[in-house]
């Protein structure tokens, strides 16, 4: 028959603490679940300062697009070279 790996423990008889290398698996355990908890709150913070920047990002970009149809009529720029793309169908002054 095969030996027991763990000591037959006497059940009138209780322990008053846990044994050293279960005390420091416990505490390792717990230590890694509060650096993860960290580094996540951590990561919610950084993630709400990224939607704050899109957020100003979106608002600035449409304050740029007012601009830019008010002075040539239209927004439609290429972003390499800076061509404005005017749209065919609206009439510009022309002169008779």
């Amino acid at each position: 028959m095969a030996k027991r790996k763990t000591p037959k423990v006497d059940l009138n008889v209780r322990p008053e603490k846990v044994t050293t290398e279960q005390l420091q698996r416990i505490q390792s355990t717990i230590d890694g679940i509060n650096r993860a908890q960290l580094d996540m709150g951590m990561l919610e913070v950084k993630k709400h300062n990224i939607l704050h920047t899109v957020s100003d990002g979106q608002k600035e970009l449409v304050e740029l697009q007012q601009e830019l149809k008010e002075q040539y009529g239209t927004f439609d720029i290429n972003l390499q070279d800076g061509t404005i793309k005017y749209n065919e169908n609206v009439e510009t002054n022309k002169e008779d």
